[in-house]
């Protein structure tokens, strides 16, 4: 049944029900403040705690304790008063705080008074040969069948990348049962050394502990080869192998199925095209907007909050959660505000869940070959252009993404550049000699997810918009 939003204009709205968006809109609601809360999922969690709500595994071991804390979160947002809204596709947003959203198969317009933007993060693109046959996917993909309907790979797998998730999934899908031939660690051996001077601060966080037992419990099932240098799938239209060097050896493998990954990085699509400053960040090696203490983006009204802020995982999103709920109570009900903590302690709470995180973005920054692709490796999958076809149209004349679309097209499919405008921005940097932020990123406009004219033409109209076109 469709859920059109109760009000034409709201004091918050949230969009996102990851952790930041679940704990901003259920303590903005608490305040007394009009809220709502748009999501285009089935059901709140985002990704971390996706299917929180519906998922068929019980065994709280088997996909962690720090899965179970987004029950909690949910509890809290059902408790209060605000007006949640799920499979709602946020199109547009601007300057005014007008947000476009499509709801089971028909749009609508809301204002806000404030929006905080928890869209969380998109997995890094991992552009190697044939990544786009079928039976390679991103380890984000298995985890979600996992935690929604408990699918373990069950055949030849092969898990391939680095980062925490990495191993996260992998014990997952031991646990369930599920079948894993080996991992391939695409971690730099120069990065232990780079990491070692932001050891301590990891070795205090909670990370330290959890990711110890999680790579031992790994290690002693499966076969992990280190210091992985090349990568390429191949096969006849579906998945047969996986081919790496490691060590200077190269080794062929039959594999059925292939799981990448490389971290994750800020989806910012949505703020871009509301006019977000953005910069390049060279540790985390994607863009992030520009934020003030409080999560204040560069438009007014605009916060952000959660990992659409900068990657800081789960814990860190919803202290930055309750910062921009705060920042945003301050605004429209200072009273209220009073009754929270300050933003001091707020802020404190927020370094201390950030701990350690400059060792893992360190330890885990991808190389380059596996960012920056060759040949005809693809690097917009919407459109199958190539890596050599974006540095054709470099050298003649191509000077950044923007003049890309009309030599080749790029970004211009149904992600929106969300799947290849990293690797094009480093791509034509590296090409032309340029910084990542001279060299800039798509300009974004409304709709950034695909909509359908029927959805258009489903918006209530008014009579002046109809005489409007009348007379044109």
């Amino acid at each position: 049944m469709t859920v059109a939003p109760k009000r034409e204009d709201y004091d918050v709205v949230v969009i996102g029900a990851g952790p930041a968006g679940l704990t901003a809109a259920a303590t903005s609601a608490e305040s007394g403040l009009s809220t709502l809360l748009l999501d285009e999922n089935i059901g709140p969690g985002g990704q971390v705690f996706r299917a929180i709500s519906s998922t068929p595994v019980t065994e709280h071991s088997q996909l962690g304790a720090d899965y179970w804390v987004g029950a909690d979160l949910v509890k809290t947002l059902r408790a209060s008063t605000a007006e949640v809204i799920h499979r709602a596709t946020v199109w547009s947003l601007d300057r005014n705080l007008d947000i476009a959203v499509s709801i089971g198969g028909a749009s609508a317009f809301v204002k806000a008074q404030r929006v905080i933007l928890a869209t969380g993060a998109l997995e890094r693109p991992f552009p190697i040969p044939d990544w786009t046959l079928p039976g390679v996917m991103t380890a984000g993909a298995a985890q979600t069948m996992l935690k929604s309907s408990a699918l373990v790979p069950d055949g030849r797998t092969v898990i391939a990348g680095q980062g925490p998730l990495l191993w996260l999934l992998a014990a997952q899908i031991l646990r369930l049962g599920g079948r894993i031939d080996r991992i391939l660690d695409t971690t730099e051996r120069g990065n232990y050394f780079a990491a070692l001077p932001h050891a301590f601060a990891f070795l205090t966080s909670p990370y330290f502990a959890k990711g110890l037992s999680m790579m031992r419990e790994v290690k002693a099932k499966v076969q992990v080869v280190s210091g992985v240098t090349e990568l390429a799938a191949s096969g006849d239209g579906q998945l047969a192998s996986v081919s790496y060097v490691a060590g200077g050896k190269r080794e062929t493998i039959p594999v059925d199925l292939l799981l990448l990954h490389q971290g994750v990085v800020p989806n910012v699509n949505l703020a871009m095209a509301a006019g977000v400053d953005h910069r390049w960040d060279d540790l985390q090696l994607c863009w992030s907007p520009v934020l003030d203490a409080s999560g204040n983006s560069s438009v007014a009204g605009i916060a952000i909050a959660g990992d659409g802020a900068g990657i800081g995982g789960a814990n860190a999103a919803v202290v930055r959660g309750r910062i921009a709920a705060r920042a945003a109570m301050e605004a429209l009900a200072p009273a209220a505000a009073a009754k929270l903590p300050t933003m001091a302690t707020l802020r404190a709470d927020l370094a201390k869940a950030e701990r350690g995180r400059v060792f893992i973005d360190t330890l885990f920054r991808p190389a380059p070959q596996f960012r920056i692709p060759v040949g005809d490796t693809i690097v917009c999958r919407c459109e199958e252009v190539t890596a050599k076809d974006v540095l054709d149209a470099v050298a003649i004349g191509a000077t950044g993404p923007n003049q890309l679309k009309a030599y080749r097209r790029t970004g211009m499919g149904p992600c929106q550049g969300r799947l290849c405008g990293l690797t094009v921005t480093e791509l034509m940097a590296q090409a032309r000699g340029k910084t990542p932020q001279e060299i800039g990123y798509y300009r974004l406009r409304a709709p950034v997810k695909p909509i359908t004219l029927a959805e258009l033409a489903a918006v209530p109209k008014t009579e002046a918009d109809i005489k409007a076109v009348v007379r044109g």
